[in-house]
């Protein structure tokens, strides 16, 4: 019988030498995988898993009220572990290929007004590092539609405040170029001076890092999403939010101002302009106007 522990490790090391993926897919993905293994009857081996076990756990996790999204999550990552078998033939065969996945929808994202975010800036007190510190991170989060992974690794070398742009490394290690908005390099540019001037003690090896924590050492997703709600309470927005709320704030927006769709699609890093396409559907006031406006067979 084939174990799974031994399979496992080669597999993380197939995830990042061969397909190159992120820390956080290759979290994701080994999550799943091992939740699926510990799920398994002891006695079956790797080479014996089915279909019918397959779907017997699927059924499981929806009799569990796992959302139909998680479970597309999960089959994905199983399927990503059955096709490394195959490669490494240690199995003949992909049973996950017979898997349907639940149908999810189109999750429609929370967005925030710009009175909404202009209060959330508000609320920041400022007169100290952490506030100028925390409202930098608000200003690039909605001034380029970063997300919340590229931000906390975000390198001071790679932003160009007299150019006003950044360089990050989004999903797959892809590297793009994006524009920050004016307030975004003006805080950004208040934030350094008063970082600098203060001589703050800096990690070894955390030097690179443009955010850094009382520590001296970069920001974590988590501590972000604790800034994000914080302030959101702070400005009394009753949505519930996170820092990719202003992800989608800033897409939103920039189409509501009448950007290029495609552009939108490169400022946020998608590979595929389906997924940039979910904003259009934030903007169906905004376009209705379009129409009562300028259509010939509007009377109004």
């Amino acid at each position: 019988m084939i174990g799974g522990d031994s399979v496992m490790k080669h597999y993380q090391a197939y995830m990042l030498l061969e397909r190159g993926l992120s820390d956080n897919t290759r979290e994701a993905y080994c999550s799943d995988v091992s939740r699926f293994l510990t799920w398994l009857d002891s006695g079956v081996g790797i080479e014996d898993i089915t279909v019918d076990h397959l779907e017997n756990f699927i059924y499981e996790l929806h009799e569990l009220g796992i959302a139909p999204r998680s479970q597309a999550r999960i089959i994905s990552g199983l399927k990503s572990f059955f096709r490394y078998l195959t490669i490494e033939k240690i199995r003949p065969d992909d049973p996950v290929s017979l898997i349907e996945a639940p149908a999810i929808g189109r999750h429609l994202p929370e967005v925030l007004s710009i009175d909404e975010i202009d209060a959330m800036i508000a609320a920041i007190d400022d007169s100290d590092s952490l506030g100028l510190r925390n409202r930098a991170i608000i200003e690039v989060l909605y001034g380029s539609g970063l997300r919340v992974s590229e931000l906390c690794t975000l390198e001071r070398r790679r932003v160009f405040l007299d150019e006003g742009f950044l360089t990050v490394c989004g999903k797959g290690n892809k590297e793009r170029m994006v524009p920050m908005s004016d307030a975004a390099v003006e805080q950004i540019r208040l934030y350094l001076q008063d970082f600098d001037r203060s001589g703050a003690v800096v990690k070894p090896g955390e030097e690179d890092y443009l955010f850094l924590n009382r520590r001296g050492a970069h920001l974590t997703r988590v501590m972000i999403f604790y800034i994000v709600r914080d302030l959101a309470e702070k400005a009394g927005i009753r949505k519930t939010i996170s820092p990719h709320t202003l992800r989608h704030s800033f897409a939103t927006h920039l189409l509501e101002g009448g950007a290029n769709l495609r552009a939108i699609q490169q400022m946020l890093g998608h590979e595929s302009i389906a997924t940039t396409e979910i904003y259009l559907h934030l903007d169906n006031t905004h376009l209705r106007e379009e129409i009562l406006a300028h259509h010939p067979r509007n009377i109004r």
